[in-house]
């Protein structure tokens, strides 16, 4: 019902947001007298405001046609390498550019799609041969096609990596610090020919006991049983997998937004001023972080409430105690894979301590191949997003994979 519920508001919201666009648009016609009066660019930047807000939301496009290589610019172009049922691992093709370090980013199975590490994947594309993980809208896949837990995710890094082959480089961003850090671990363990030359993990929940913050709380406050009642859904008939239990996307949004919402807030109000006055690069700048930060997607609830008890209630990965189909994954098997943590000094996501204890885990790892680094002045956002990410955290990525290529 929750979920029907959900879609019929949505349906409602879509109709009334196609109708204020249309109302801003003759608001802004110079043909129209009312356009001229005091109120009538107060009138078009509030509708214009709400349609951006109502606005259904797809799967964005990461639209990179090109990067600089050096002095030359190359054509960018996407290519499938493998498809998943719940995942692909797409590359970023570079024409005419070979023999760069293969850098495989993990992007986060949270809510938002992989296009959210747009500004990651722009920066280290230059010097590396970047993959990533499409992560797919647990929604549309049918219900016969299984389920997709936390050793689902295992399974499929391990693949994706060899599938990409010996000496790739791992970029993990937030919460698939710890399938990523467990895959290294048994890939170590294993000698996988495929085993990572190193891992980059950013903001991560590996030890949620450390700095813990308000979404550490509220995966600890409640029992697990509060989770599997309160915001598990099934996804409606109108959807191609009808009938499978998730965590829809819309909830993951409102927990978001309501974690700064005063912050947004005051972004919506900026918004309105530069609409007001004109500014529309301002207000573009705004919309398009919007656009990007209101899609969403299904995340299979099998793997969300996995994740809350693996990783954020029984703490297994620091204990020791973590398992991956019935054999437990040994931080101390890791003597092969570089590893480096990277925490925001201001991150309210991933508090400080928490990335940084994969260091201490990895006990048979030389002290030489681990790296720590700490970014003052940045919140989670911008670990890997704008200006600090581009210009004081990426160089500091780039060192550590040169070193360990």
């Amino acid at each position: 019902m929750l979920y029907d519920a959900y879609e019929v508001q949505r349906s409602l919201l879509a109709g009334a947001g196609r109708a204020a666009s249309f109302g801003a648009g003759w608001l802004h016609n110079p043909a129209n007298p009312w356009s001229y009066g005091a109120m009538g660019p107060i009138v078009a930047a509030s509708l214009d405001v709400f349609a951006h807000a109502a606005a259904p939301r797809g799967k964005p496009e990461f639209g990179i046609k090109q990067v600089a290589v050096g002095r030359k610019l190359v054509e960018v172009s996407e290519e499938i390498v493998l498809t998943k049922p719940f995942g692909r691992l797409k590359h970023f093709k570079k024409d005419g550019v070979e023999g760069q370090p293969k850098l495989l980013i993990v992007a986060p199975m949270s809510g938002h799609f992989a296009t959210l590490l747009r500004g990651t994947v722009e920066r280290m594309l230059p010097k590396h041969d970047v993959y990533i993980t499409d992560w797919l809208d647990a929604k549309l896949v049918p219900i016969e096609q299984g389920g997709f837990d936390l050793d689902d995710y295992i399974d499929y890094l391990i693949e994706f990596l060899g599938k990409i082959g010996p000496n790739t480089h791992m970029l993990a961003v937030c919460q698939p610090a710890v399938p990523a850090f467990a895959a290294v671990a048994l890939m170590n363990a294993d000698k996988d020919p495929a085993t990572p030359a190193s891992l980059t993990m950013m903001g991560g929940p590996i030890d949620t006991r450390k700095a813990p913050t308000a979404v550490n709380t509220l995966a600890t406050e409640r029992p697990h049983s509060w989770f599997q009642r309160n915001v598990i859904a099934t996804v409606p008939m109108i959807y191609p997998g009808t009938g499978r239990k998730v965590y829809p996307g819309f909830l993951q949004l409102a927990g978001f937004m309501t974690m700064n919402l005063g912050s947004h807030l005051v972004s919506h109000w900026e918004m309105f001023k530069h609409l007001v006055v004109g500014d529309e690069e301002s207000a573009d700048s705004t919309r398009d972080f919007y656009a990007e930060y209101r899609s969403v997607a299904d995340m299979a609830a099998e793997f969300y409430l996995q994740t809350i008890d693996v990783v954020f209630q029984r703490h297994l990965l620091p204990k020791g105690e973590m398992m991956h189909r019935g054999r437990k994954v040994d931080p101390a098997a890791i003597t092969k894979t570089a590893l480096m943590a990277i925490e925001g000094e201001r991150d309210d996501i991933s508090g400080l301590g928490q990335t940084k204890a994969a260091l201490d885990l990895a006990t048979k790892l030389k002290d030489g191949k681990k790296i720590y680094h700490m970014a003052k002045g940045v919140g989670h956002y911008g670990i890997f997003n704008g200006r600090k990410w581009r210009e004081r955290i990426a160089p500091a990525v780039e060192k550590f994979i040169a070193a360990n290529a």
